[in-house]
């Protein structure tokens, strides 16, 4: 499988942009600021068809230029239902702390086309490929990870829920640590050890690398 990814912005999230190969339809995992350049330069150069962009869950920096992206390749943005107000508020996904002048050039408004995640997680029917979708509520209400290539398969884009380091944050309006640590027990009981990881922020890892089991 081909899997680009770069941090990019002034939040440096990671965007991934995940195929079967050169030549072949794609997803585009959390596009965040600045991260548009960077995403048709890999569907340029590897002549990629983007068919949708899967958002983890609904914090800015991970949003940011969903909506130019969406537009630009006429594809919808999926994202779990309890996280999709965030779209066109941003600021009430973050704590009463964050500068707010880092919200300035956000769209603050939902991408011309949105679908929703399944409450609970399931399975999404991709060309790209099988995708399942795991709710893994913590970090915000309506995080998910995103396991591509089936049931079995060893890629997983865990957002801001489970980083390199270990678990993400859980101190955000709709946050949980209780429920951080529920959902991280359920990926570390299905996802096998070698599981690797696209994470939300700083380097890929495997789940076994992370300390979660």
């Amino acid at each position: 499988m081909l899997v680009l990814s770069a941090a990019t912005g002034r939040f440096g999230t990671n965007v991934h942009v995940v195929a079967a190969g050169p030549g072949n339809p794609c997803l585009i995992v959390d596009p965040g600021h600045d991260a548009a350049g960077t995403v048709r330069e890999a569907v340029r150069t590897h002549r990629l068809q983007p068919e949708a962009i899967l958002i983890t869950h609904g914090h800015m920096d991970h949003t940011w230029d969903a909506v130019p992206l969406a537009r630009h390749y006429g594809v919808p943005a999926w994202i779990h239902p309890a996280d999709r107000y965030q779209f066109g508020a941003p600021a009430k996904g973050l704590p009463d702390s964050f500068p707010r002048d880092l919200l300035v050039g956000h769209p603050d408004r939902e991408p011309d086309e949105v679908s929703e995640l399944p409450e609970r997680g399931g399975e999404l029917g991709f060309a790209t490929t099988p995708v399942t979708v795991l709710h893994t509520p913590g970090h915000t209400g309506g995080s998910v990870m995103f396991r591509f290539g089936g049931d079995h398969a060893s890629l997983l884009a865990t957002g801001d829920a489970l980083l390199a380091d270990g678990p993400g944050r859980a101190d955000a309006p709709g946050a949980s640590p209780a429920a951080l640590e529920a959902s991280l027990r359920m990926v570390a009981a299905t996802c096998p050890d070698e599981t690797h990881l696209l994470t939300g922020h700083g380097p890929t890892t495997t789940l076994s690398e992370t300390g979660i089991r």
